[in-house]
This record gives structure tokens, sequence and C-alpha cells, in this order.
């Protein structure tokens, strides 16, 4: 009853809400952390080594304060064992507030398959597994399994227990990740007394095999053996409370030692367009689609994708401002609906072509103009220009048109006619001199004999017309 007596009046002093007095002895000897003590630099304990990467930003599920509180916290994933001394010495009262203890931790973890697993090896002067790090792998579940344990009662085997959880809760067919993984395989030991076995040699053991040692010492607990059995630096592995009533407020500091700050939360990761965090207060920088990562690892460029040529356009690739792309086609040509390919235009038969007589159709896609018989292609290469009027057959020449060039033409005679006053047609000159009579007008006999001249000569012009069309036409 006698021993207890310092740690009863610490509850009294608290409820008295007067400070505690300090406490001298081996306490303060280096290699020890009290509650409320920091190690070098602030820092509660030495960080396991880095996880996995998950990707993600903290969710901020299972939070209780301290650093988890601003949200920018995400436990790393871990293989955690609790080994929790449950001999005679420990009270129920006292076990119930070990169990609080574990519980408070549990909730600062993230926990899953994938997140931290968490086994509990119960001992005394026997060991117990209580449930395997595979057992229960959501939050709920596993608070519940802790709080149905009950405690052992004899002995204090603590190398026993190291041992035991080394040889079958650490193991891979108990749900431990293989080295493979990268996940940390972390044990916290709570004790209140002083081992009755050996325990450096096992703890050594148990270190050497990958497994990082935490020893937490309560009341009566023997400081030499604490620091026989947790890792180095011993001043962030090693702590202490006086009481079983303050142990759950160590919870905090595991939560600090198990947590990573978020730089991608905090926005101190300059990342110009995304941040991914990589646990253990890492990140990485990357771009959004269409974009690539500049060599310093923050900023990004447009990816010119046209360049990549990857981008399956038929004729042409234009780049977009956004860092993507389009497909154009080559004049002459129209886009299909794939929007990569283009068929060729028939501007032709569009009325697009400005030809003023003839549109043709090339094979390119494009076109050409042409000219009507008897005209020229201008310089536009589109208009045109009478180049012989003579073959339009529209000039009215009776006999022979004559082309002069220029647009321009004139008409001519047969051999042995004449062009009459309207420069088109043609008379016979023989037969014009034939007409002029030189007998008497005002003889009777001379007027018959001039009419039966003019009808016959008239008969005769017409059948020489009529043959002269026949000539011309077959010319």
């Amino acid at each position: 009853m006698l021993r207890h007596l310092p740690g009863l009046l610490l509850l009294l002093w608290q409820l008295l809400l007067l400070p505690p007095p300090a406490v001298p002895g081996p306490l303060d000897r280096p290699g020890f952390l009290r509650l409320g003590t920091r190690g070098p630099g602030g820092s509660p304990g030495r960080r396991p080594a880095p996880a996995a990467p998950t990707g993600t930003p903290y969710s901020g599920a299972g939070q209780h304060g301290g650093a988890r509180g601003a949200g920018v916290c995400k436990s790393m994933p871990l293989d955690l064992v609790f080994i929790i001394d449950s001999s005679r010495s420990v009270r129920p009262l006292e076990f119930t507030k070990v169990k609080t203890f574990v519980s408070r931790v549990i909730d600062t973890l993230d926990i899953g398959p994938a997140d931290t697993r968490v086994a509990v090896v119960n001992y005394a002067s026997t060991v117990k597994i209580e449930f395997h790090l595979q057992t229960h792998l959501d939050k709920q579940s596993l608070k519940q399994a802790v709080a149905r344990i009950t405690p052992l009662s004899t002995g204090t085997m603590s190398g026993l227990a190291i041992q035991t959880a080394m040889d079958e809760a650490f193991t891979v067919e108990a749900g431990a990740r293989g080295p493979a993984s990268n996940i940390p395989k972390v044990a916290i030991i709570v004790t209140d007394g002083r081992p009755q076995d050996q325990v450096n040699e096992v703890a050594a053991r148990a270190q050497a095999s990958g497994i990082e040692l935490y020893a937490v010492g309560v009341d009566r607990a023997d400081m030499e053996s604490l620091r026989m059995m947790a890792s180095e630096p011993l001043d962030e592995h090693v702590f202490y409370v006086e009481t079983y009533g303050v142990i759950e407020k160590l919870s905090s500091r595991f939560q600090e030692t198990f947590c990573a700050l978020d730089p991608c939360a905090l926005g101190t990761h300059q990342c110009q367009h995304v941040c991914v965090s990589d646990g253990e207060g890492k990140h990485h920088c990357e771009c959004s689609q269409g974009y690539s990562l500049n060599a310093d690892k923050k900023t990004c460029s447009v990816i010119n994708k046209c360049a990549l040529n990857t981008h399956g356009c038929e004729h042409i690739c234009v780049n977009d401002r956004t860092g993507s792309y389009h497909c154009e086609c080559y004049e002459g040509y129209t886009l299909n609906e794939d929007r990569k390919t283009c068929s060729a235009q028939d501007q032709c038969a569009l009325g697009t072509h400005d030809c003023q007589h003839i549109c043709v159709n090339d094979r390119a896609g494009s076109h050409h103009c042409e000219c009507y018989e008897g005209y020229t292609l201008n310089e536009d290469k589109k208009t045109c220009s009478v180049r012989n009027q003579c073959a339009l057959d529209s000039h009215g020449c009776q006999h022979i048109c004559v082309n002069d060039g220029a647009a321009s033409y004139h008409c001519d005679c047969y051999t042995g006619y004449t062009l009459n006053e309207d420069k088109k047609t043609c008379s016979a000159i023989a037969e014009a001199r034939r007409l002029t009579s030189t007998e008497d007008a005002c003889a009777c006999g001379a007027t018959l004999a001039f009419q039966d001249k003019v009808s016959s000569y008239l008969q005769r012009l017409n059948t020489k017309h009529i043959l002269s069309g026949r000539v011309s036409a077959s010319a």
C-alpha cells in the first residue's frame, strides 16, 4: 500500500488543481521521456522507415487533436503490435486505463488493409496473442476487441512476450506485410514492473529483425529494463508516466510519432497544378492533362501533341492553348465526322468555283477553269476572252469570215463575187453586168426581153445561192 502512496498523492494534487512536485531520482537520468517533455528538436520519437506511397491526402477520420486537429496529418501505414503487461501488480482499474491508452492510439491511426494493422499481445507469466494483425481491419471492431481483453494476473515475462510477438505476431501468416511492402514493424510494450526473464538479448534480436520497439514504463517500472528493450535513440523510444491515470495522455505523443505532415494540405508544396501526397510528409507534383512537368519538378508546360505524331490528323494538326489540339484539312478538302480524316470538296458542284465558263474538278480536291471553244482563259484563271469569232458561227458573213485577231473579223466573198454594201452578203460580178440593157427602154419588145433576162438571172442567182450555202456548210 505504501508503494502506491506517491501515485495517490499525485491524483489528489490533480483533483485539487495543484501542480505536482518534481520527483528527483532515477527518472531524471538521460535516456527517458516523462509525460510533457520532448526530445531534441521537438521530435517525440524517430520516424519509422518510409511507408509505401498512398497518393491521397489525410481524410480527417478519427482525429483527436494535436497535429491531426489541423487536418494536415496522416498516419503512416504500420504493422503495429501492442505488448501489454497484465501481471498481478496491474489492478483491474489500471488495466482498463491501459486499454483506454491502446484505443486512444488506435483513434489517431488510419486503420485498414492498406493502412495500419494492429495486434495485441497480452502477457504476465504466460503470453497470449489476443488477436493478430489480420483479424480486425477496421477501427470499430478493433477497439471492441481491445475492450474485451482481460488480465492474466501472474508474473512479468517481458522477454517471452517480445519473443512471442517476433515469432508469431509479426509473421506474414498472421497478417504482417513482407519486406517488399516497405511497411514498418513497430511494437509498443507497456509495463509497470521488472521483467522476470532476460530481455536484452531477445530485444536485440527483435530489433535486428526490423522491429522498432517503444517502451512505456508506469509507476515502479524498472528503468534499466526499459532501456534494454527500447530501440535507439533511447530518448525517443522510452516513455514514463507516474500512474496509469495519465497513461492515456501518451496517445497524443504516439500520434505525433506516427504522423506525417502533409505539404499538399498545408499549401506549401509549390506545385503549379497538382500536389500528390506520398506519405511521411513527402509529396510530388503532377500536371493537368495536356501538360508536362518541367525540369524543376514543380511547374508545367503545354504538351505539343502535334509534335508527338500521335494526333491522328490526316492533313494538318493544330495545337490549342489548352494543351489539346484539333485537325484541319488542306484547301479543297473538308473535315469528316471523325474530326481527323478529310474528304475532297466538289467545288464545281458547290458553285463556289468563280469560273466564267467551265469548272473542272481535279483529283487533289481542287479545281481549274476552262473556256468555251473560241475563247481563251485570262490571266486570272477564271474569266474568258474571245479568241476567234469566226469560229463562233455568229459572224453573219454570207461567204467567208476572216479572223483579224484581237477578237475582230471581216467578211469576204468567193471569186466572181463582190461584197455588198452591208459588208456581209455577196453578188456575182458577171450577172450584174448583164442586167445593164443596151436596147431602147421605150420599145415594148425591149421591155419584155429585159424582164425575161431579170427573171432568168434571179432564178440562176437563187440556184447559186443555194449551192453556195451548201459549200459553206460543208466547209
